[in-house]
């Protein structure tokens, strides 16, 4: 198999693992359950309003930013969200790449959610 056939098939199987979602499909899933719900904004972005329940953890800090998913079960889905989709769909990529089954992500951020 060529190197091009091996990242391509690679990249694929860790894209399955994440899914973007509407504002409505992701309020269905974040209200009717208890899920393992972050928001990937700075300390101060999230102090000005989030998503009940949900975690903060700074998509910039580097590295403390994995160790703190560390502390998340990757068998259960794992709720992204951020200002404006941005970060969280990057962040649900490379969480997906670090072993979370089921990733997803809230398409257009916490502004599309208010």
């Amino acid at each position: 198999m060529s190197l091009f056939k091996t990242l391509f098939k690679s990249n694929s199987a860790v894209n399955s693992n994440v899914e973007v979602l509407n504002t409505e499909d992701f309020k269905k899933a974040v209200h009717m359950n208890k899920v393992q719900l972050v928001d990937v904004r700075t300390a101060r972005e999230f102090k000005g309003g989030h998503i009940a329940r949900a975690l903060n953890i700074d998509y910039f800090k580097g590295d403390a930013f994995y160790k703190e998913f560390e502390k998340l079960d990757r068998s259960k889905p794992l709720y992204l969200y951020c200002r404006s989709g941005n970060r969280s769909n990057k962040a649900a990529h490379q969480l997906a790449a670090r072993g979370f089954e089921k990733v997803y992500d809230l398409k257009g951020g916490i502004l599309r959610w208010k």
